[in-house]
Parts: structure tokens; sequence; C-alpha cells
């Protein structure tokens, strides 16, 4: 990395320097990436950009000082109340992502039963197999064991039974997924309401997916199953406002169905030589920005907005899912519950279907198989796909036909027959360097094509599929 400059950079350098960064990206403007991006179209970004800038320095630090951003906080809240179907008693917060919702629900349910159970001191939380990575992150980060649970194998829904007969002494959360990201669909939420409620145990929602546009599916006569502060024994939903509900990054909510369980989230502290500190959230400093553009993207679209938005994309997904349930080659791994579709291919590899489409303009995401989720295709389906279907579909055809004939290839088969007898546990730095190398991979990067580097890890554990990423990124950001 260059030293900075002496006297400081041009303006028209600095941009044209930023520009320039942006040139290996993703081309997400043209509606043909179906997943990260969510967007609201250039209208909409420009009212958000403003905001956003209207309150850029303002920090979220001291609620004191900047008492609009207590205003506004407050006010996203009762919209997320309210579209969650709470009651009066129903309280949250603003976050900067699914993520950190997610971090401060654990963190709530742990410091609750810290009170409530002082004698649990290795707590757990239980996890169907779909749930996000972000509860793995928390439990990681959290000191809260993780134990997870393998779903219904047909629907991919978290399985009732099996999770009730996993609790134990250590319990603390259960939590389901509406929807479940890989898979799309809600998970029997009333189910684990009933669990957690004749067990004692905090039930956490992750809607960061489907919280905002799942009422709006149900609004126009899908059937969406009850999810949220309808159902008795959910404590805590995360659901997430930079996506379908199509604010800037960086916007999220947390909410509890009342403010003795919120109080575990907080974090305040005097034993310093300072101000005295009390964070609603992890971040302590934070910039005003996102909170005021997600309150303006939301007021800008309005209910009416949001509804006819849903109904496009609901109908998206339903032309998209049908015709690839009708498509020789191809496999729905289950009828989703949003507009999250993922499938599998019956000949050749999935991982040369999304080169292939890739080369054709289109971002679809990769998925390694696990346990009874085979490799899978991802689209996670938003307004500026929907029109682009027969195109997305008549290139899927093509691409079908041109991987049924493409080998695995050497060094996937390479991999499959070397892994008896060797300790993937033990492996060192350089084993696993050596390893991304022979894939393909060095520290200036990744390939264009991917289906070899993804066929590899797709033949590892997943947990020598962790070490291999983790050394990876730790060498790309020397």
């Amino acid at each position: 990395m260059a030293p900075l400059s002496k006297s400081g950079m041009p303006r028209d350098d600095v941009f044209s320097r930023l520009e320039a960064f942006r040139q290996n990206d993703v081309k997400w403007q043209d509606g043909r990436v179906f997943g990260y991006i969510f967007d609201p179209g250039q209208a909409v970004q420009e009212i958000a950009k403003q905001a956003y800038t209207m309150f850029l320095s303002e920090n979220g630090l001291d609620f004191s000082v900047f008492q609009s951003l207590l205003i506004l906080e407050k006010e996203l809240a009762a919209i997320g109340r309210h579209h969650l179907r709470g009651d009066a008693d129903v309280v949250g917060n603003f976050t900067s992502g699914g993520t950190e919702s997610i971090l401060l629900a654990v963190k709530a349910a742990r410091d609750c039963y810290r009170s409530l159970r002082p004698e649990i001191t290795a707590p757990e939380m239980i996890l169907p197999t779909t749930a996000h990575a972000a509860f793995h992150k928390a439990g990681h980060y959290l000191d809260v064991n993780v134990v997870r649970v393998a779903v219904e194998p047909t629907t991919f829904r978290a399985d009732p039974a099996a999770i009730e007969a996993a609790i134990t002494p250590n319990t603390i959360l259960l939590v389901g997924s509406a929807p479940s990201y890989s898979h799309g669909v809600v998970d029997p939420i009333a189910d684990l309401g009933r669990i957690a409620l004749n067990h004692e145990l905090w039930l956490h929602t992750d809607a960061c997916m489907g919280g905002f546009l799942l009422p709006y599916f149900r609004r126009l006569g899908a059937p969406v199953p009850d999810f949220d502060f309808k159902v008795p024994g959910v404590s805590s939903i995360s659901m997430d406002l930079h996506k379908y509900a199509y604010t800037p990054k960086g916007a999220s909510l947390v909410l509890y169905r009342h403010k003795d369980l919120r109080k575990h989230q907080l974090f305040a502290c005097s034993h310093w030589i300072g101000y005295t500190i009390v964070n609603n959230a992890v971040q302590s400093s934070k910039s005003g920005g996102p909170m005021a553009a997600a309150w303006a993207v939301l007021n800008t679209i309005g209910d009416d907005g949001y509804l006819d938005i849903a109904r496009k994309k609901l109908e998206a997904t339903q032309k998209i899912a049908d015709g690839i349930a009708a498509m020789d080659g191809l496999r729905l791994l289950t009828r989703p519950d949003m507009c999250l579709i993922s499938f599998t291919t019956n000949q050749g590899s999935v991982f040369h279907l999304v080169d292939e489409m890739n080369a054709r303009g289109w971002y679809i995401q990769p998925a390694l198989s696990f346990e009874n989720s085979p490799a899978h295709v991802h689209l996670s389906i938003n307004a500026s796909n929907v029109g682009r279907e027969a195109a997305l579909l008549a290139d899927l055809k093509e691409c079908v036909a041109a991987i049924a004939t493409m080998p695995t290839g050497d060094l996937v088969q390479l991999v499959q027959s070397g892994l008896d007898g060797i300790d993937l546990a033990g492996l060192s730095e350089k084993e696993l360097a050596d390893m991304l190398a022979l894939a393909g991979i060095g520290d200036e990067g990744l390939p264009q094509r991917m289906a070899e580097i993804n066929g590899v890890l797709d033949a590892l554990p997943p947990k020598v599929r962790e070490q291999l990423l983790v050394t990876f990124v730790n060498n790309l950001f020397s």
C-alpha cells in the first residue's frame, strides 16, 4: 500500500482512483445479479444518498447530544414493531446489519439466563442446520455452545421434535428462521414457540431476510405461516432493512417482546477515567447516516409502494421457480416461501453452471454441500431482477446443456481420492497454503472461473474448508 501523498491528491484524481478500484466488481446496475445487492432504483437511491449525507457526521454515541438520532431510532423501531405485529410493549434498536442484530439477541439471551439460571456455566443454543452462520459467529464470540440439529430432509424446515429432543439443562436459546437464507422456507415458529414456553427458553426468530417482506406476501394471499410476535414464546426477532426494505447497507433492527428482555442487550461502563459509556448496540461511535437513509427510504416508498414491489417479486419468483422445475437437468430443492430459490443440477457440475452463467453476465451464488443439502445454486430475487425472468431461464437452459459434458476436474478427483489417511485437523499453515496453491488460489486473488476451486472445497470436510478460507483471507489482506 502506498503512503499518503505529502500534499494530498487533486479531487479528480481521488475519484478516478476510486472508480478504478471498482473495475472488477460485479456489475449490479443492470439487474442481472441475484445476491448481495438490493436495488430500489435510481430515484430512491438519490433520496437515500441525500439523507445519508445530511446525517453523515451525527454520532450515535450519545443521544443526549444528537437527539435527532434518538427520534429516528424510536420511529424505526416503531415501524418494525407494527410490521411484526407486536403490541405496545415490544421494543427495538437499530443496528448495522443482521449479524449485529443476531449478536445482540444472543448476548441478551445469555445475560438473561446468567441472572435466571446462574447454575448454567456452559450455555447452549440449539440451531437448525439452516440457521445463519451469524449464530455460529455469535456462539464463538460470546462463548455460547452451538448445538446443530438436522432439518427435515425434503422441505429443509426445522424439525421441532428433533430440536426438543436436543434440549439439555444447559439450553438457553432456540432459533428459527423466517425464512432460512439457504432454501427460502419459513421454519415452524409456532411449534418452536410452544417448545420454548414449555421449557422456559428464549426463542429468537431470525427474520433478517423475510421480516419486512413476508407480511406483504401474506397480504397478497401467499401462505405465510406466523413467525412474528403473534406467536407466543417468541422473545426476539431480527429484521434487516437493507435487504427487502431497500435501504442502504448498514440498516437492521433487533426487537424484543418487552423491555425486561432488551435490557440485557445494553452495555454501560463507568470503570475508566473518561465519559460514562452506555451503548444500545455493539458500536459506540457510529454515523447517523444509515439510520437517516433508512427512515427516508421507508417513508419515500411507503406501504402501497412496498406492496406493489412485493407483488412483482412474488410473480417473478413463481415464474423462475416454475421454469427451473420444468427444465431438464435442473431440480428445485424445495418450493420457497419467499423470493429465495435454491436448485441443483441432475447432470454436470453446479459450479460449472455458475461459471457459465457468469460468463453470460449473470451473477448467481454457488453453495457447497452440507449434510442433506447438496451443492446448489442460490437466487435472491429483488426488484431490479423483475422483468428478466425469461432471459435468465433461456440462458440457464443453454448453460445446462453446455455443462453436461464438462469433466469434474482432475484436481477434485485427486482431492476426493486422497483424503483417506490424512490428518485433516492437523494441517499446518504451510500445508494449507500448498493446498490453496494447488487449487489455483494465490495471494493475488481468485481466478476468473471458480468451478475447480469450489469443487475442491466441496470435496473437503467443512472444518478443513474453514481452515483453508481463513488461511486465504489472512494472506489476501497482507
